[in-house]
């Protein structure tokens, strides 16, 4: 079963796309792009629920805000970038601090 992206509503597949994550909070967010996520944030940042079941917890192999390298508080943002099998978690502090990320072009932009 697909996701749908949070932002224009595609077909999100389970092996491709963005997942955000507030873990705390029990919501996330699903995207087709990085660029919608930039749309997503800036727009309100538009959560849903957690759907229920167990969750991997990719959260506990980041420590540190991908963007100002600050350590994680519980209430932190974490977007985890499936490609097929392979899946790219990043940290971030808030979605402002993921914002400033994904404009700049995520993780490869450096």
């Amino acid at each position: 079963m697909n996701d749908r992206c949070s932002w224009c509503g595609a077909d999100v597949e389970l092996g491709d796309g963005f997942r955000a994550y507030e873990m705390a909070g029990g919501r996330r967010a699903v995207f087709c792009r990085l660029e919608h996520i930039v749309a997503w944030a800036i727009r309100g940042a538009f959560w849903e629920p957690l759907p229920e079941g167990p969750h991997a917890r990719a959260d506990e192999l980041v420590h540190r805000c991908a963007h100002c390298g600050a350590p994680l508080e519980e209430a932190h943002v974490l977007l985890v970038r499936a490609r097929g099998e392979h899946r790219v978690p990043d940290g971030f502090c808030s979605v402002a601090h993921l914002l400033e990320w994904a404009k700049a072009g995520g993780r490869y932009a450096h």
